[in-house]
């Protein structure tokens, strides 16, 4: 029995898509942000808002299904640029690194760009190949209250210093070769998502 094909958003070769991953429990107005700066700093064809089965880093168990989370994210944000999809569930990946192996294997000559936010980077060293994610897809990196200051100085940020190009040249960090990396500033939701969590269930 042959396994029915991966479902991904539309894209073809030459195309600047800009992958957004997270858990998004739950999506909110800073998502939306960070979504719009992207697309447009970064001179975007497409964005992609991959909603992960679970952060390896985190506890996944109390997690919405993907479906709910997707169908909340569409609420969020209506853009015929911007895509919501979970094939994570679908490949078995469970670390950005086995998602960008895929997506680099399977849509040749698509220009992905992996968005993070600032607090994500202060992280990034314990993220399983991280050094082989940074080396083979261009990074933007987002500004986020409480990591403005602690990014630069961050192991990863360090390591690859060299890589950092300036956010004057963002519009063309889809095309530079990796590692490549740029710190993007722009407008700011103060709450997040576990902040957001805990609003509701108190």
């Amino acid at each position: 029995m042959t396994a029915a094909p991966v479902r991904l958003p539309p894209h073809a070769s030459g195309m600047r898509i800009g992958l957004f991953g997270g858990s998004f429990d739950p999506p909110h107005e800073g998502h939306a942000l960070v979504s719009r700066l992207a697309l447009t700093r970064l001179k975007l064809d497409r964005l992609w808002w991959i909603v992960s089965p679970g952060n390896p880093l985190k506890d996944a168990r109390q997690l919405p299904s993907i479906e709910s989370r997707i169908a909340a994210a569409k609420k969020i944000l209506r853009d015929p640029r911007v895509a919501f999809t979970g094939f994570e569930t679908e490949i078995g990946a469970h670390y950005t690194c086995d998602t960008l192996e895929f997506l680099h294997a399977h849509c040749p000559g698509v220009r992905f760009v992996w968005i993070m936010g600032a607090d994500n980077l202060l992280q990034f060293h314990r993220w399983r190949r991280w050094q082989d994610i940074a080396r083979t897809t261009p990074i933007a990196v987002i500004d986020r209250p409480g990591a403005t200051l602690k990014a630069a100085n961050a192991k990863a940020a360090v390591y690859f210093k060299s890589a950092r190009i300036p956010e004057s040249e963002a519009g063309m960090l889809a095309v530079t070769p990796p590692p490549a990396i740029v710190y993007l500033h722009g407008p700011r939701l103060e709450r997040s998502s576990t902040e957001l969590r805990a609003g509701t269930r108190s």
